[in-house]
């Protein structure tokens, strides 16, 4: 019996339609960790959708995992982003659960930018992975140890739940 309900469980799991982004009033909230130089952060943003192909949101790191050696108090581990992204998931016609995303990003720290993919295995739950970089930075000239926790390149990676 075991050996016919696998594979008509597996087989029901890849008939599940998903959508990677669905337009207007889309609503995602992504939770991961953020990979960088001198630390580890916990990455959570949430994006809503204002048309078929653009979405505004709010995004957090904080960093953690620091080296003994680089003092950091929660202001400097803390960033808060404002973000703007262009998912044109459906305009490259990979797959419907499949999204893809450039953006911009302003942030407490700097002005930058990200691009993203997310995979939904089903309507609400999926992966997600970003690559973060800063394009400018607020304070010119040089930045202490603690600056420069979020004025790096980072990669992002994690859950991604979908509310519609």
């Amino acid at each position: 019996m075991k050996k016919i309900l696998l594979p008509i469980a597996l087989f029901s799991i890849m008939l599940i339609e998903a959508q990677a982004f669905y337009g207007k009033e889309d609503k995602k909230l992504q939770v991961g960790v953020n990979l960088q130089h001198n630390a580890t952060s916990l990455h959570v943003s949430y994006d809503y959708g204002l048309g078929e192909n653009i979405s505004l949101g709010i995004g957090t790191a904080y960093a953690i995992g620091l080296p003994e050696d680089l003092s950091a108090d929660f202001s400097d581990r803390l960033d808060l982003k404002a973000r703007f992204n262009a998912n044109i998931g459906n305009v490259l016609n990979i797959d419907n659960n499949f999204g893809f995303y450039p953006g911009l990003s302003f942030s407490l720290k700097n002005f930058g930018g990200h691009v993203g993919a997310r995979y939904f295995f089903t309507d609400g739950f999926g992966i997600y992975s970003e690559a973060n970089f800063p394009l400018a930075r607020y304070k010119p000239g040089d930045l202490t140890p603690s600056e420069k926790l979020h004025n790096q390149f980072t990669i992002s990676f994690g859950t991604v739940f979908n509310f519609n």
